[in-house]
């Protein structure tokens, strides 16, 4: 679910003649506000750059350079257009939201003409004005924002893709006093609608742009961004729009077992931001997580949690003025005598026995969530167990009948419902501490179980030993090992004592993984 990048390196029309259609698929209440969906608010070109000039960029600086090593020179110039369309929020109401055009230019044929379109989905943010068309970084503040948009720029746009990234509801141009975390039918329908609007805009004949679809629709993101790509799949093929292929990076796809993992006390890194976020946001949904904040949260947190995230204040100073815990999501008392082997859990089941350490800081006295409602949530657990934890079932379905209502909103937002038709790569890394791997794993068998085609879907573990000399991916996999090792030297020639083991795990999901599932997805594309 990752904090969105922090530097660079990290670094149709669509068939509907309205929203209604996606509206009625999200189960939303919307009736006259969904019918403006998808309109084009305002645009405007905020960035033009030549391919020599974007390289010049990427070279004056040494994460840029880092940056370029990755993705390579780019090929393209790249045009951005930051716009603004309509969309609704968790609840079915009518809100904006804005959104980045990036679009290659040049004259070559990679670079103009019929080229392919890719929807990008970015990663966990909390801040309020993240917007991934501020390349330049013109808000000092987005410094985030600027980084991951940098990347997919670098990535995709100038090695020839048409790339529509939404900044979604509740961030940068939205009037939505939250954000619909990790809500798959709202995250769905709001990119969907960015991918309408961004097409009337890359459609206008008086723009006399050189570059123009060719058919070919990809789907990819990264930790929120994944789950949100993997949603978008699903959404636009119950809709009858064709997708090429789409290949999600490291996203919380088994939602439902990866709640389960967390209150059963696998806490990874990020909890209580993501807990925050995703809390509200189904509050904001459904109305039946709490009757009060104070039901959830523990008293030193719960005035003013609602309205805290999205923030204009950086997560530091949240955690600063202790309106957030850094990393207690759960107190280190038993919230039941039967419960104590997960407080914090003597042998995590579903992660590497290196990320123990994580679960354990994810406890103390000054925690975010009640006892009280872990309680509950551990017991619902138990009585009604998801089929991928803590033991799998053949299906590896979510709980069947969960009665706890966050329970039931994290089985109603999970992925596990669905069989893909268009090619899917799952992509991420064993050892992420953040958004843990076994979610891809999870899903792919749910897929197979539900017996999707034979090779039609496939999982890539960035972080593996090449299998041999006909291994695709062997590039990826050593660029990876060879960042992750040069990473931990540096960690060591700057004092590190542990071999820089925790520089590594730092970096693991935001940089580390999240540069190479771009690369792998990238490469994954090209053979369709």
């Amino acid at each position: 679910m990752r904090v969105a990048m922090r530097n660079a390196t990290l670094g149709l029309l669509i068939g509907f003649t309205s929203g209604v259609s996606v509206g009625a698929q999200a189960g939303s209440g919307c009736d006259t506000g969904c019918k403006a969906r998808g309109q084009l608010l305002d645009h405007h070109v905020s960035l033009r750059l030549s391919a020599a000039a974007f390289a010049k960029m990427l070279a004056s600086n040494a994460s840029g350079q880092q940056l370029a090593q990755i993705a390579g020179k780019p090929a393209c110039g790249v045009e951005i257009v930051t716009f603004r369309y309509s969309t609704i929020g968790g609840a079915g109401e009518p809100t904006q939201a804005s959104g980045a055009l990036m679009l290659p230019t040049g004259h070559t044929a990679a670079c103009s003409g019929p080229r392919p379109l890719m929807i990008y989905a970015h990663g966990t943010t909390p801040y309020r004005q993240y917007n991934l068309a501020d390349i330049t970084q013109t808000d000092p503040a987005n410094t985030d924002g600027a980084g991951e948009g940098l990347a997919v720029a670098a990535m995709y746009a100038a090695q020839g893709y048409i790339v529509v990234a939404s900044n979604y509801a509740g961030y940068a141009g939205s009037d939505l006093p939250y954000h619909p975390y990790l809500n798959a039918d709202q995250q769905s329908a709001d990119v969907i609608d960015s991918l309408r609007a961004a097409r009337l805009v890359l459609n206008d004949t008086k723009r006399g742009h050189r570059t123009r679809e060719n058919g070919k629709l990809f789907v990819t993101g990264y930790s929120q961004g994944g789950f949100v790509a993997l949603a978008t799949h699903r959404a636009l093929q119950a809709a009858g729009v064709k997708v090429t292929a789409s290949a999600p990076g490291s996203g919380p796809y088994a939602l439902a077992a990866t709640a389960d993992a967390l209150i059963e006390g696998e806490v990874n890194v990020g909890s209580t931001l993501f807990t925050t976020l995703i809390v509200t946001g189904y509050q904001r949904a459904y109305g039946n997580i709490y009757r009060k904040p104070g039901d959830f949260y523990e008293a030193a947190y719960a005035p003013g949690i609602e309205t805290l995230l999205p923030s204009l204040q950086p997560l530091d100073a949240l955690f600063a003025a202790k309106k957030l815990p850094p990393t207690q999501l759960f107190s280190s008392v038993p919230p039941a005598p039967q419960f104590a082997a997960m407080t914090p859990p003597a042998a995590p089941p579903l992660v590497p026995v290196a990320l123990k350490p994580v679960s354990a800081a994810g406890f103390g006295d000054a925690n975010l969530v009640r006892n009280a409602y872990r309680l509950g949530l551990l017991e619902d657990a138990a009585a009604h167990p998801d089929g991928a934890f803590p033991q799998p079932t053949a299906a590896w379905t979510p709980a069947a009948n969960p009665m706890q209502p966050l329970r039931q909103a994290f089985k109603r937002n999970d992925l596990r419902n669905w069989v893909p038709r268009a090619p899917v790569q799952l992509c991420g890394g064993e050892a992420d501490p953040t958004v843990f791997f076994f979610n891809a794993r999870t899903e792919q068998a749910y897929w197979l179980n539900a017996k999707v085609p034979a090779g039609l879907t496939s999982v890539l573990d960035v972080d593996s030993p090449v299998t041999g000399p006909n291994d695709p991916y062997a590039p990826i996999k050593q660029g990876f090992a060879s960042a992750k090792a040069s990473l931990a030297k540096q960690a060591v020639t700057n004092g590190a004592t542990d071999g820089g083991a925790s520089a590594v795990l730092q970096a693991y999901h935001g940089e580390l993984v999240a540069s190479f599932c771009m690369v792998a997805a990238r490469a994954f594309f090209a053979n369709f």
